[in-house]
């Protein structure tokens, strides 16, 4: 391992004037002997946000001859500017012209790789589609390909719960100022810019309700031709992003590689539950293949490595690790479906259905069916994991097989088929495949939604029409082993509340039981393979904690109004950045309220609180988003608050009314 050095923060002014901020890991020696770069774009703070993270990855490359360019979003952190949306094209145009600017460094080989998780993933993979001419290589990790059907806003034309809640998370982020120590007097004016000027995202999310040009725009399977370099692609099954890497190996082809974990929506290398990756000793790999012509092999890779999990139960309330087997697929294409059916007892059987009579069955879930969905996007390996299932499945139409009698195994996208009618002009359908114990526990599989207007298109959606029609769902992607004595469930549901939000009228749906198809893959040429773990179990630098953090996540009914209420709740505490002083704290509050039999109650509320401060100076900012409804409308509000030294300095309150659009 080599030395290196840390520049805390240097600033890099783009064509426009703009002044961005970044924190960069040289290795010693790079200007005589000059080294490939890794580069991260992200609007998540470098200098309190992501720092820990950060101080787990870069300084491994850098002793390992890599440098490490981490870089805020105009509008973030100590940048200048406004950011003015979600992978913009100026926020893409902006990383191209940083990666030129990496390349054009004394310290720098020319050779410049992409990385990043979630918003990092997104936009490295969106910028290898524009093809910048030093960009060799990236590696995203939970990102996705179709920004629609793949992302925290919307999955097959069901809103999502986690469209709100993003748009809570960025609000109150972007509300946050800049550091006075490093961009001196102009930190407040440079804040009250942020604050006057910052989209409102929810707003813009909600108002693109179908799959329209503004959610084509940066998803890279429009186009997967534009990437033309090699792309490592990761995720873990407990997240939401769990059918990217599946996806982009399937669309790019041999240049892409991928890697599906048990993990959250975290780095490998300190993910829940475990097992964990050796995902710093496998980027290193990967850089020093394409960045830097080491023949180590890094092509030959399987295409897919996959974890197998067997056995999984709820968390209770936190669940450490997995049991299971990592698996390789030297050369992945969709595999053949194992057919099952429905038969006239109401059993799941394998096989191919008989020709029978139709049995019809009316459908109509408890709009509070999905309170043991766990969070969509998972950041915690306690309760935001998918619970007993045994609740959810109550309110639902289902069918098991009997006992297996020998192991039964899953890996890649389920799909089911029915023909069903809908009284109304839509409704919103789930389908889960639950793991039955012998004791009767009920651990979640896998599952899909599916708005019945967006059936054939969410481009161009349409109202049902009377009578029934044929509905195919394909499910997200899974890897599981269900044990000998265990039974196989498929549980249909109209209603997946708060993961989904109801259709506006909530109609039911009447499926014709008879017609049911259920298609289960499995790769023939799986092999078990080694993936090794970290040598470090503990990578997190510690830093200073001046109050403890915290986590609460709690479901309760009103028997006398019908109201369930679901509350997540997360409290960082007061943590103090040891060698900048700074301390911050965050706190998040998401309610959300639906009473029986009125879709029409919903409501969403999503709560920040951001502090940051040293000794003489602070901030603060509390933030709220709320989303309730009519029958033909969304009816959005919020406002943002910010203090300086207890003095308020800013507060807007705003309310919009967003006409429903086929969701």
């Amino acid at each position: 391992m080599g030395d290196f050095t840390t520049i805390e923060n240097h600033w890099i002014t783009l064509a426009d004037g703009t002044r961005l901020a970044a924190r960069i890991w040289i290795p010693d020696g790079a200007e005589a002997d000059p080294v490939p770069a890794v580069f991260e774009f992200l609007p998540y703070r470098k200098r309190d946000g992501t720092a820990p993270r950060d101080e787990s990855t870069y300084p491994y490359f850098a002793q390992n001859r890599i440098a490490g360019v981490r870089v805020d979003i105009r509008g973030s952190g100590e940048s200048s500017g406004v950011i003015d949306g979600e992978y913009t094209e100026l926020e893409l145009a902006n990383a191209c012209e940083l990666i030129d600017w990496i390349a054009a460094q004394p310290w720098s080989n020319g050779n410049v790789g992409m990385m990043g998780i979630s918003w990092g993933g997104f936009n490295c993979l969106q910028v290898a589609a524009l093809r910048p001419k030093p960009l060799k290589a990236v590696i995203s990790i939970s990102s996705t390909v179709d920004r629609y059907n793949d992302d925290v806003h919307y999955k097959n034309g069901c809103h999502l719960g986690a469209n709100l809640g993003w748009a809570g998370v960025m609000q109150a982020y972007q509300s946050r100022s800049p550091d006075p120590e490093l961009v001196g007097e102009a930190w407040r004016a440079m804040w009250m810019e942020r604050l006057e000027n910052n989209p409102n995202f929810a707003l813009e999310w909600i108002s693109h309700q179908r799959r329209d040009a503004f959610w084509r725009h940066g998803s890279i399977c429009e186009d997967f031709a534009a990437v033309d370099i090699p792309a490592l692609v990761i995720a873990g099954w407990a997240d939401g992003y769990r059918n990217t890497p599946i996806k982009a190996i399937e669309g790019l082809g041999p240049k892409a590689k991928a890697i599906i974990g048990p993990w959250i929506h975290k780095y490998p290398h300190f993910a829940w539950p475990k097992p964990r990756m050796d995902f710093l000793g496998e980027a290193v790999r990967w850089w020093k293949r394409w960045l830097a012509d080491a023949q180590n092999g890094a092509e030959d890779l399987p295409q897919l490595r996959a974890f197998r999990a067997e056995a999984t139960l709820p968390p209770a309330p936190r669940r450490e690790h997995e049991d299971g087997v990592w698996l390789a697929i030297e050369q992945w294409t969709p595999p053949a479906n194992r057919p099952f059916h429905v038969d006239a007892a109401g059993c799941l059987t394998s096989g191919s259905p008989v020709q029978d009579a139709p049995r019809p069955t009316y459908l109509r879930s408890p709009l509070s069916t999905g309170t043991m969905a766990g969070e969509w996007f998972t950041l915690s390996p306690g309760a935001d994991l998918a619970g007993d299932q045994r609740a959810d499945d109550a309110g639902s139409l289902t069918f098991e097989t009997v006992p297996f009698d020998e192991a039964f195994d899953i890996l890649g996208r389920p799909e089911l088929t029915l023909t069903l009618a809908c009284p109304g002009d839509w409704s919103n359908i789930c389908a889960r495949l639950v793991d039955v114990h012998p004791d009767g526990t009920a651990s979640r599989i896998g599952f899909g939604v599916l708005n019945l207007a967006h059936r054939d298109s969410s481009a161009a959606p349409a109202l049902m029409p009377e009578g029934s029609v044929p509905i195919t769902m394909v499910l997200d992607a899974c890897g599981y082993r269900l044990r000998p004595g265990h039974k196989l469930r498929l549980a249909l549901s109209t209603s997946y509340w708060p993961t989904v939000l109801p259709s506006p009228r909530d109609p039911g749906v009447t499926i014709n039981t008879a017609s049911i198809h259920l298609g289960l893959p499995y790769p023939e040429n799986a092999q078990p393979v080694d993936v090794p773990a970290p040598s470090d179990p503990n990578p997190l630098p510690e830093y200073i904690s001046h109050s403890a953090g915290s986590d609460g996540y709690r479901v309760s009914k009103d028997r006398v109004t019908g109201c369930t209420t679901h509350i997540v709740e997360s409290d960082t505490g007061h943590v103090e950045h040891p060698g900048t002083g700074m301390t911050s704290r965050t706190t998040e509050r998401a309610t959300w309220d639906i009473e029986d039999g009125d879709p029409t109650s919903l409501t969403g509320r999503i709560e920040f609180l951001c502090e940051t401060s040293r000794p003489g100076w602070s901030t603060r900012t509390t933030s709220h988003v709320a989303l309730s409804c009519t029958e033909d409308e969304w009816l959005l509000s919020g406002q943002v608050t910010a203090y300086e030294n207890d003095t308020e300095m800013f507060n807007r309150p705003y309310e919009h009314r967003i006409p429903r659009d086929y969701t």
